[in-house]
């Protein structure tokens, strides 16, 4: 149920408890792009075309993740969270609102979402903003503490929206059911596992062997992840590409130093580079490409190092950041 005042100490309150909220392993700060890339999906790219916010279907039950939660209705959706907005992209779905990187909305989400109200930074999203466009549901995050989503239920049904990389069909079918294209996801899941599957099989010789890697450069720091977190579900999962042995043991996102990634020596290294995750070391990617240990890795004498093959903002075990990274991955270890 909707409430129809806020007082300012609820915004305010719901402001500092988001501000505290840390950024997760599986989700990318949502800074402008350093190098943007066009999505090779069909359906990534048909998502950035305007849409019709969707028609109200009237209250409805939605089941996520095994709960169930009641709408009184489902036209006006605010996406919360670069999750949900990835997954409002793909659908072709348009929000009445949606939240920004603490400037404007992402870059690589831009365009789909034309018309979208800004509602604040993504890590305060404002809930006065939010009420004002009268919300059915406020599709969230799953990195909201306890607190954020009892003040955010206060506005609308708040949808946590998970950020974990093996609950991405999940998350796009919930958009579906919400904006009446339950099927649209269907279809698009479908595809995509099609997809995944013959590209698999287009580049088994190639990888056969050899070690894949992604790091991200943040702070000027190089860090890697877990085989089941951000864009390796879809090097080691989708793509049966086997996992190096040192990110095995890896349970969370974890620095790594030059010296170490010069140990584990990868023969393709894809790297995700943000400017404004790099504020303080602009030139940090520049200087590891410079420097002689970097220089020493089979993947930079082999010319096997992708820079931003997608956007660096995506989120990697999201709907729009898989159908865009497929292609571009797959190009990539064909080479």
């Amino acid at each position: 149920m909707k409430k129809v005042g806020l007082t300012a100490s609820l915004v305010l309150g719901l402001g500092m408890i988001l501000g505290a909220c840390g950024s997760s392993e599986n989700a990318a700060d949502s800074s402008p792009a350093a190098s943007a890339s066009p999505a090779a999906s069909a359906s990534v790219a048909a998502s950035a075309s305007p849409a019709a916010a969707p028609a109200d279907q009237g209250p409805k039950t939605i089941t996520y993740l095994d709960k169930q939660y009641q709408l009184a209705g489902t036209k006006n959706i605010v996406v919360a969270s670069l999750e949900a907005m990835e997954d409002a992209a793909v659908l072709g779905v348009k929000p009445v609102g949606a939240v920004t990187d603490g400037v404007k909305i992402p870059d690589y989400m831009a365009k789909a979402m034309e018309g979208a109200v800004e509602v604040g930074n993504r890590q305060q999203p404002n809930a006065e903003a939010i009420l004002k466009l009268k919300a059915d549901v406020i599709m969230g995050t799953s990195k909201f503490q306890a607190a954020v989503v009892e003040q955010l239920n206060k506005v609308a049904p708040m949808i946590p929206i998970s950020h974990i990389s093996s609950n991405w069909e999940a998350n796009l079918l919930a958009m579906g059911q919400i904006a009446g294209k339950e099927a649209q996801a269907k279809e698009i899941i479908e595809k995509y596992k099609k997809d995944a599957a013959a590209a698999k099989d287009k580049i088994a010789a190639n990888v056969k062997d050899k070690k894949v890697l992604m790091v991200r450069i943040r702070t000027g720091n190089i860090y890697v992840y877990p085989a089941d977190v951000y864009f390796n579900p879809s090097f080691y999962t989708d793509l049966g590409i086997a996992v190096p042995e040192e990110i095995k043991p890896v349970k969370a996102q974890e620095l790594v130093s030059l010296e170490k990634l010069a140990e584990i020596n990868p023969d393709y290294l894809f790297v995700q580079f943000a400017e404004a995750e790099n504020k303080d070391q602009p030139k940090s990617l520049e200087e590891l490409q410079n420097n002689p240990i970097w220089k020493s890795l089979k993947a930079a004498k082999n010319g096997k190092v992708f820079v931003n093959i997608v956007d660096p903002n995506a989120q990697g075990g999201t709907s729009w950041s898989k159908l865009a990274f497929l292609d571009k991955a797959v190009d990539a270890l064909s080479k």
